[in-house]
């Protein structure tokens, strides 16, 4: 009883510890100069913009299993889906594209829309007898039509500029309007999944977002006039300067002079933290936001589904529509994070999504902060992407040291030149030691 009390009492004191030893970390990554730290501002403010775009995903994930118990492993796929939003929204219109096929793509998607919302009209209004046919008739003709309307206008569009551009383009709106944009593509998106999707078991749903996810990044590297595919889109608009423009600019010259700082490094610190005070305004709305909704009747609601869903349910919970609810809210962060990164860099690169990062490793820094408690989730992402990032560099070191009284040949290559790839190792022990020692997490929920 005495050991429960006491780390009841120290649990208030476990966020505020976790967030010392962050600060600890950034800034002898930014001051020291050695084998284990870079020394460099730019380094660690670039480290810790990454960390905090981590962080809105670990949110994401959060809402989804800590207030809901609905494992998603689709997160990769919805994280894709916001990328895609700084693209049609914020670059510039691609001159030629709308005349090329432009009305006619739209035209096909609405046509597919209507086709599956009829199918689904035809299924509950006709005889069971005739349900599957009927329902197969609407589709099989839908599906002609928009492969009719479809394939010319995708061709056009490819066809037009295709060194240059190649794609539909978009609207030149300003690219902070993206990033909520981004949240609702992903909303729809996870609405879509979630109607077919949450009826399933808990297993079941696992693999079908695994495979929905799989599907959106495939979509995304495929449709060149979406977002030019595997040919990658750069110059997004970003909501800071690009550090040429600032070293371009006489008043930003100026102000460096009395810095004691060359040009290109103060431009990157600047840029980087600029996204920085950004970032952390996002995350510390939505930790504010989230902390609402899990201390409301509807958060008592969703940790009451999740622990035991049979007894909601038979207190009059719609068990199955509140599930689509903390899905959609989950994927809609989830996706804000996506539009985010893409306009951190500038560039969507659609191959660059990663299942290994931008799935497994978001799940493991929610279990390592703290599912259930936002502010485990957020710390614990922070934490994980710093170490993620420096065991490639820590790595060879600690090689090096090991290998040091060993013979030159065959094993020693081998074993150095396999240490950058050390992380893996290095996310499943920390993973395996958390899971042991703290199974709730570093910062678990109360």
């Amino acid at each position: 009883m005495s050991g429960s009390r006491q780390s009841a009492a120290a649990n208030p004191w476990r966020a505020p510890a976790l967030l010392a030893v962050l600060v600890v970390l950034f800034v002898l990554e930014g001051s020291l100069s050695n084998a284990l730290f870079s020394g460099s501002w730019n380094s660690a403010l670039g480290i810790l913009n990454m960390g905090l775009l981590s962080a809105i995903m670990a949110l994401g994930v959060n809402i989804t299993w800590g207030y809901g118990g609905l494992f998603n492993a689709g997160v990769v796929g919805f994280l894709a889906l916001g990328g895609l939003a700084p693209v049609l929204i914020s670059t510039a219109p691609v001159p030629g594209a709308w005349d090329a096929g432009g009305v006619r793509v739209v035209l096909a998607l609405v046509v597919g829309l209507l086709t599956l919302v009829l199918a689904t009209i035809v299924a509950r209004r006709v005889p069971r007898a005739w349900k599957f046919w009927a329902a197969f008739a609407v589709v099989g003709v839908g599906f002609v039509i928009y492969r009719f309307l479809f394939d010319p206008a995708v061709i056009a569009i490819e066809a037009n500029n295709p060194a240059k551009a190649g794609n539909i383009g978009g609207l030149g709106w300003p690219v902070l309007l993206s990033w909520p944009v981004g949240g609702l593509l992903a909303a729809a998106a996870a609405w879509g999944v979630g109607k077919v999707a949450l009826g399933l078991r808990s297993d079941y749903l696992a693999i079908a977002t695994l495979g929905i996810g799989e599907i959106i990044v495939a979509v995304m590297r495929n449709e060149g006039w979406l977002a030019r595919g595997v040919l990658n889109m750069s110059g997004i608009p970003r909501p800071v300067p690009y550090e040429l423009e600032l070293q371009a600019d006489p008043a930003f010259q100026a102000r460096v002079a009395g810095w004691g700082m060359d040009l290109a490094t103060a431009s990157g610190i600047w840029v980087k933290l600029s996204y920085a005070a950004l970032f952390i305004v996002i995350v510390l709305a939505l930790i504010a936001l989230s902390e609402l909704a899990q201390r409301s009747p509807w958060g008592r609601m969703m940790r009451a589904i999740r622990d035991n869903e049979v007894a909601a349910e038979a207190m009059g919970k719609n068990v199955t529509r509140r599930h689509l609810q903390v899905f959609v809210i989950g994927a809609a962060v989830i996706g804000l994070a996506g539009a985010m990164m893409v306009t951190l860099d500038g560039l969507l690169n659609p191959a660059g999504y990663n299942p290994l990062r931008y799935t497994f490793l978001v799940w493991v820094m929610v279990i390592v902060g703290g599912s259930g408690n936002n502010w485990g989730a957020v710390l614990g992402a922070v934490l994980i992407w710093y170490l993620w990032i420096k065991a490639e560099i820590w790595g060879p070191a600690m090689m090096a040291v090991i290998t040091a009284p060993m013979e030159a040949g065959a094993l020693k290559s081998h074993l150095m030149g396999s240490a950058p790839h050390m992380r893996f190792i290095a996310m499943g022990l920390v993973l395996l030691l958390v899971l042991r020692f703290a199974p709730r997490g570093l910062v678990p929920e109360k």
